[in-house]
């Protein structure tokens, strides 16, 4: 596990920017206090890392070389089903001078090609340069749990794990928002691969890989696809078995580490089966639970009560409203670009007790998406008897819903049923719609529109029904745009590595052939995935409806919090981009009571955080740093 930064020059000069490559690097210590590398490979390529030690501590050293030094690579992540591709690369005549996973990945590239990626199972953004065909090739895990940032320039191309480390090379720094990127964050609270906030910097989408030799171009390429193809189940016991099976193989792989390994643990089905299955294999398992003193905003009790009943320590972190705005400028400082989901900060937070504890954690995102377990995706059946009607008939029920004025019962439910799937899911968090963006940017783009970001998606899953294409949008949008970014860089932000059992190839195999109605129900989602796991967690957590870590900024910013939002939008420098009145009304309206208006209001908030660190460098919230817990770092 590690943060890379690495340059590949256009014109073999790479020697001349190794000092800066090394300083930027700085900017990622959190992700690997334990060791720090550098290396120059000829007059092409400069290769850094900052390391995190999880698995063959003393010696898996990066940059690492193999083949008598002529494959040199930088590697963040892990590959769990390293020791079995490592027992068949050594009947291949492989030889190896560690037992991590970095000189399997390398073997593999070695021995069977640009297709070895194909072969690992884990998470993992890697870069392998070639010094005898003096050729990159890189890539990222198929569903996009670590994350690579890449940035053209004249003089070559940089790659790194998080995009803070590429601004230096950057010209001049604040250069370049994209603006269309901006107007997705606004609708979609994240901003949507490949796009990040600046232009020039992009990011390696999940499940690709990319090559590039000095002078040609960046060559990108799809390794993985997720396909569903649903079957009937005759014995439906068989398939609650298969599911327990291999979720049960993937937690047990995950557990492979050098260091102590815990869990998180929330009121949900998703981690307290992760919990259960890996208490099977390390029975002394520690798990983190967080939550706030506030009615109907913590999952606490809920967890502790799982934790007992699984046998199993749970410790608890409870966050107030002043740690929540003390901590989110440092937080939007990690994410790089904005994400609104305010279960940034309990995340946050919970990563921070469990890194005072453990290296590694267990949890359980991906479940959702793999098993069919968010709310929304119940829409298509309730509304079946509509959107199945004649496209003539639903065409006057929708202009029927418009002339039903707002409020009045049934006006969404006509809406919704004559709306094509394509126009009318575009994933789990809709912020603001285009009419009020028209009133909130000062520069409006009616060309821009989140169709622009699902159409190709949408295309892809043409014969899926309805709930299938929604999953399958939702895993190249909401679960590597948000999701995987805020696991990855508020677990990362305390130098805690962060597992997810479910989102392995294996686990999605056997997913991708549940049939629709053992995933989705008008009375529960998630029906199979629950089955499956049932004896295994209590009883009061099987029916459980989701709710992750509820965060109470309702409330908050209608009292505690309301001051300091304010003072965010006085002083944000953001009046050529936004219309602060705008936002200042919405604030008045939300203390108020007449209206919610609290996620749209974070919404903007943490954008302005974002714009007043990496535009207008007013802020600084660059963390203290993180000190190695391993005596073998170097």
């Amino acid at each position: 596990m590690c943060g890379l930064l690495t340059f590949v020059s256009a014109d073999a000069t790479a020697g001349e920017h190794r000092e800066r490559i090394a300083s930027a690097l700085e900017t990622m210590h959190h992700r690997g206090p334990d060791e720090t590398g550098v290396t120059t490979a000829g007059d092409d390529v400069v290769l850094s890392f900052k390391r995190l030690s999880i698995i063959d501590v003393a010696k898996s050293h990066q940059p690492i070389e193999y083949a008598d030094g002529r494959y040199v690579m930088t590697f963040n992540g892990e590959v769990y089903n390293y020791i079995e591709l490592r027992a068949e690369l050594i009947e291949q005549g492989a030889t190896f001078a560690t037992d991590g996973d970095s000189e399997v990945v390398l073997a593999a590239y070695h021995h069977w090609g640009p297709e070895s990626v194909s072969r690992l199972r884990g998470m993992f953004a890697y870069l392998i340069w070639d010094r005898e065909e003096r050729r990159l090739f890189g890539a990222r895990d198929p569903f996009g749990i670590k994350p690579m940032h890449v940035l053209e320039t004249r003089e070559g191309v940089y790659f790194a794990s998080e995009k803070k480390a590429l601004m230096p090379f950057l010209y001049p720094r604040s250069q370049g928002l994209d603006t269309e990127a901006l107007q997705h964050y606004l609708t979609l609270q994240y901003v949507p691969e490949p796009a990040t906030l600046h232009e020039r910097i992009r990011k390696v989408e999940s499940g690709m890989s990319v090559s590039w030799s000095p002078g040609g171009q960046l060559t990108y390429s799809r390794y993985f696809r997720p396909t569903f193809d649903p079957a009937p189940v005759d014995d439906t016991d068989k398939l609650y078995l298969g599911i327990r099976e291999v979720l049960e193989e993937s937690v047990r792989i995950h557990l492979r580490a050098d260091v102590p390994v815990g869990a998180f643990l929330s009121s949900g089905i998703d981690s307290t089966g992760i919990v259960a299955l890996a208490k099977k294999h390390k029975p002394d398992i520690l798990t983190f639970t967080v939550g706030y003193d506030v009615d109907g905003y913590s999952e606490i009790d809920i967890a502790q009560k799982s934790a007992r009943w699984l046998g199993v320590t749970t410790i608890p972190t409870v966050v107030d409203a002043q740690q929540m705005m003390d901590a989110l400028p440092r937080i939007v400082w990690h994410l790089d670009d904005p994400v609104a989901d305010p279960a940034l900060v309990p995340l946050y937070f919970v990563a921070e007790e469990a890194a005072k504890h453990v290296t590694v954690v267990l949890s359980g995102e991906g479940a959702d998406e793999f098993f069919g377990g968010y709310n929304i995706y119940r829409e298509p059946l309730s509304l079946r008897p509509l959107s199945g009607l004649p496209s003539g008939v639903r065409k006057g029920m929708l202009a029927v819903s418009r002339a039903i004025p707002e409020g009045v019962r049934g006006k969404s439910l006509l809406e919704r049923g004559a709306t094509p799937i394509r126009e009318r899911y575009y994933g789990n968090a809709r912020m603001f719609t285009e009419e009020e963006k028209q009133d909130l940017l000062v520069h409006y783009d009616p060309r821009v529109s989140y169709l622009d970001i699902t159409r190709r998606f949408y295309d892809e899953a043409a014969d899926y029904d309805d709930v299938t294409k929604m999953q399958y949008v939702d895993l190249f949008t909401w679960l590597r745009g948000d999701i995987l970014v805020k696991a990855d860089r508020m677990s990362m932000a305390h130098s805690l590595e962060l597992r997810v059992p479910f989102l392995d190839t294996g686990v999605f195999e056997v997913a991708s052939k549940i049939p629709l109605e053992q995933r989705i129900t008008k009375q529960t989602t998630k029906l199979a995935l629950r089955k499956a796991l049932e004896g295994l967690v209590p009883p009061h957590v099987v029916e459980r409806r989701k709710l992750g870590f509820p965060v109470p900024i309702r409330l908050w910013l209608k009292d505690v919090m309301y001051d300091w939002a304010m003072s965010i939008v006085d002083d944000s420098g953001t009046d050529e981009l936004i219309d602060k009145a705008y936002v200042r009304n919405m604030l008045v309206e939300h203390r108020a009571g007449e209206v919610d208006r609290s996620r749209k209001i974070w919404t903007v908030l943490v954008f302005m955080l974002w714009h007043a660190i990496y535009v207008e460098h007013r802020l600084d919230p660059e963390p203290p740093k993180a000190v190695s817990r391993h005596a073998t770092g170097t």
